[in-house]
């Protein structure tokens, strides 16, 4: 007779390997459907369901044994998809904030450009910021966390952070404005 959920969050919590190995095999090929239903991306929905089971082994004793197992592994990747499609539309939003702030950039151009490709030229760019402002930045762009958050983070004021967001955009909107993206080719 197969361990329960119970028996096996229990010997989880003692360190069990084996335990967890049991876990994995009883839940990972559900847990990767869910996630692929949802993400359409088998390389996505694959380093989720890893993902979940790396904070499970993290969090290994202080999981409880007593509630639904189940309901615990789906709520974990429940919220780590919401974060992934937060970033995802904080990164789309982003570049096309980006494509339309450029003189060059029109509609017929930023319909036509390789998402990626333009994606990869922006994050070469933020790369160059200065350690603070980038870290400002991405906590802003990437992350989704407000102003006072970051302020609170990083121990400045709400308008220093607002004063870093504002040169990094002006940095990279001067960076683009050197880029060719009415030459589709370049981005290839």
């Amino acid at each position: 007779m197969a361990p329960t959920d119970f028996e096996l969050v229990t010997r989880l919590q003692k360190d069990d390997i084996k335990a967890f190995d049991l876990l994995y095999a009883k839940y990972a090929v559900n847990l990767y459907r869910f996630a692929l239903k949802y993400l359409k991306s088998k390389e996505e929905s694959e380093e989720l369901v890893q993902s979940v089971f790396m904070k499970l082994w993290e969090m290994r004793r202080s999981v409880k044994a007593d509630t639904s197992f189940k309901s615990f592994l789906y709520t974990i990747v429940h919220n780590d998809m919401c974060v992934l499609f937060r970033k995802r539309k904080y990164n789309q939003d982003f570049i096309r904030e980006t494509l339309r702030m450029t003189d060059q950039a029109s509609t017929e151009v930023e319909e036509s450009i390789d998402y990626r490709s333009a994606l990869e030229k922006v994050e070469k760019i933020i790369e160059n910021l200065p350690e603070k402002q980038k870290l400002i930045f991405i906590k802003s762009r990437h992350e989704g966390k407000s102003t006072k958050e970051i302020a609170e983070e990083v121990g400045l004021s709400p308008g220093t952070v607002d004063n870093y967001i504002s040169a990094s955009l002006k940095f990279i909107k001067s960076k683009l404005k050197n880029e060719s993206f009415c030459n589709v080719s370049e981005l290839l």
